[in-house]
Formats: structure tokens, sequence, C-alpha cells
């Protein structure tokens, strides 16, 4: 079976100027063009993009995806089965959070009583089942399945006063290391600011701290393209090694 733009566009429900933004930035090329001038795809190109429009569903940056789907150990199975074990994430959050609205509202009408924290039980269960999704398996090998466990707990019972603080101090990681990004030296003050923030918003879910956990945390952050895709999205390029410069020179100091 084969395809023309106008055909994939279809059967994919994407539009024709997608496909073509996806060939001309070498994510997805047709297997040929034809005497006539047409894009011609294949089964192939069909399979790469269910995988690309998966990714996209898990808010990955094109960049990202086409890293992973062209890489030589790109296993397709195994992201499959990743993909399914996200969307099935995916699944139980909304379960979660569609419960947490029908108690609200049964609180509202006085049928029920409903504490502060279970109102925010569902947000915080949405940020656990997204880490678990992208950096479950690897934060495991790191640091222990009972480290990350208990980590989840504290984060499952912070107040909502908490939960808000931590958003807050992480949006602050985020400005402070927007600037001293364009000052330039990650040893600067305003960058071991950035770290002790950093620190800071870490403390809200490790039951322990350590110098040494840090400075790993941060390595990870670099040679995992999904860490460094995070803080690219949230900052800019190369804001994951910067962040990882800060917080070697702080953990040193």
């Amino acid at each position: 079976m084969t395809y023309t733009v106008q055909k994939l566009a279809e059967l994919a429900g994407v539009s024709k100027r997608t496909l073509r933004y996806y060939d001309q930035i070498g994510l997805l090329h047709p297997a040929e063009i034809n005497a006539n001038g047409y894009r011609i795809y294949t089964e192939n190109e069909v399979d790469l993009l269910q995988q690309i429009l998966f990714f996209r569903e898990l808010d990955v940056d094109l960049d990202t995806i086409k890293s992973i789907i062209y890489s030589p150990d790109f296993d397709r199975k195994k992201a499959l089965e990743e993909h399914r074990d996200s969307l099935l994430n995916k699944q139980e959050h909304i379960r979660m959070l569609l419960g947490n609205v029908e108690k609200s509202i049964q609180a509202m009408e006085r049928k029920v009583e409903m504490t502060d924290n279970e109102k925010f039980i569902g947000f915080k269960e949405k940020k656990i089942a997204e880490n678990e999704a992208n950096y479950g398996e690897e934060i495991r090998e790191a640091y222990g399945k009972e480290a990350v466990e208990t980590s989840n707990q504290k984060f499952r019972g912070l107040t909502e006063e908490q939960y808000r603080k931590m958003e807050a101090v992480e949006q602050q990681l985020f400005e402070k290391l927007k600037n001293a990004m364009q000052a330039g030296d990650p040893t600067a003050p305003e960058a071991l600011q950035a770290a002790e923030l950093h620190r800071k918003w870490l403390s809200f879910t490790w039951s322990t701290y350590s110098k040494e956990a840090h400075a790993g945390l941060a390595e990870m952050y670099v040679q995992d393209e999904r860490f460094a895709a995070y803080y690219k999205n949230k900052i800019r390029e190369g804001a994951a090694q910067f962040l990882r410069d800060s917080i070697r020179y702080y953990t040193k100091l």
C-alpha cells in the first residue's frame, strides 16, 4: 500500500502542511517522489508517522523525536510498549481526576466532606504518573526503588501550601537560571542561587539530601535527552548542561 501526501494526511488525521514540514526538517521523508512530483509514502513511513504522533501525544518536541526514531538503538516494539504504559498512566490519571471532580461536586452539595489534601491529590498524582512514565526506570536504577517510592509518598503528603510553594520555587529556579545563562558563567553568584533553588525544590520530595545525590541527578539531566529536552522547553537550548555545571560547582563548596 502506498499513499500520496493527501491520502496519508487523511489516514493519520494530520494536515498536508504538517507532512510537508516533517519532510522539510528531515523527520519524515517520503519513500520517493514520482514522475509527477508527488510524494509517495509506504508502510514504513506509515509506521514512522505513527511513532511520531505517539511521541507528540506525550509532548516530546520534534528534535527529540527525530533523534529517538533515527537512533540505531531504536526499538519500535519497546517504544510501543512504553507508549502503552504512558497511555495507561494517563487513563488512570483521568479516572482519578473524574473521581476528584465528582467528590468536589458532592462536597459543594454538602453530601460528603473533602479535606484540602484531597482537593489536590489528582494534580499530584498526575505529576507522579508523568515522572514515572518518563523517568521511572532511570531514577530507580540510580537511587533504588525504596528511595523513589519514599519520594512519591512524601510528594503525595504535601499540603496545599507546600504544593504551591514547590511550584513557586521551580518557577523561581527557571527565572534565575535564565538570567544566569545570559551572563554565561555557571559559577557566578546568580548561577549558584539557581543551584540552591534546585536543592530547595528537591527538598520538597527527597527524604534526605546529599551533595553526591544532587550532583548525580544533575549529571543525569545531561546524559538523558529527555531531561535535557525538559529544560530546553522551559528555558532554552543548553539549560540542562548549564544547570549541571552550576550544581557541580555548588556541591563542591
